[in-house]
């Protein structure tokens, strides 16, 4: 079984640390080769590299592709997105009721707005 001293740990970790998306796989991917049978237990237990992002990282140099990260398709999406109506929605309720400013400095319109 192959022993990683202290020194080479930090500095692996660092380097991963250092790299981002398709470079740190890559890199994972590589170190874990050289590594040898267990490479990946290894690098999951010592340097705290998790197994799956080793593995999409061994296809993605085993297939020579870039797995492209899709950060910004994250998340909550607008209500644009959700209700692309509401817009529309909004204006036909508030336009009946909507007035210019008395004094027409601006062409914005104003409505009232009653909470009970």
């Amino acid at each position: 079984m192959l022993h990683l001293t202290d020194s080479l740990k930090v500095l692996l970790q660092e380097t991963a640390e250092h790299l981002h998306g398709h470079d740190r796989r890559r890199f994972m991917a590589q170190t874990v080769g050289e590594l040898g049978w267990g490479g990946q237990r290894l690098a999951e237990r010592e340097l705290g590299w998790h197994r799956d992002l080793i593995r999409k990282g061994q296809r993605e140099v085993e297939q020579d592709i870039i797995c492209v990260d899709a950060f910004k398709m994250r998340g909550r999406k607008t209500i644009e997105n959700r209700l692309p109506n509401l817009l529309i929605d909004i204006q036909a309720i508030v336009d009946s009721q909507s007035q210019t400013d008395p004094k027409f400095a601006t062409t914005r319109l104003y409505t009232r707005i009653l909470i009970d």
